[in-house]
């Protein structure tokens, strides 16, 4: 019997783009990669954040070392491993 987590693992990822490329990255993240619910472009240090739902057993350092540190553009990422989702706790009335 397995006692494996179904739920997905979530990552952020941070990018640093070359020159020029924020765009056409960020395209590729979105068009190209599964489980990409989300890419944002960001001011600062880094040009793109986005997020990934990897499977359970899915390993998050080959997943970004292979995936996404291959596409063309990409000049440096920064990894951040989700552990805890918080929502809104429901309000209650009186």
């Amino acid at each position: 019997m397995s006692t494996a987590d179904p739920t997905p693992r979530v990552i952020f990822v941070q990018f640093k783009c070359k020159l020029g490329r924020a765009y056409e990255v960020a395209a590729r993240l979105v068009d190209d990669i599964e489980n990409t619910p989300q890419v944002y472009s960001t001011s600062g240090t880094y040009d793109l954040i986005a997020r990934f739902h990897l499977d359970p057993d899915q390993d998050p350092g080959l997943f970004v070392t292979e995936t996404l540190q291959t596409i063309e553009g990409v000049a440096e990422t920064h990894t951040i491993i989700g552990f805890n989702a918080f929502t809104p706790r429901p309000k209650t009335k009186g």
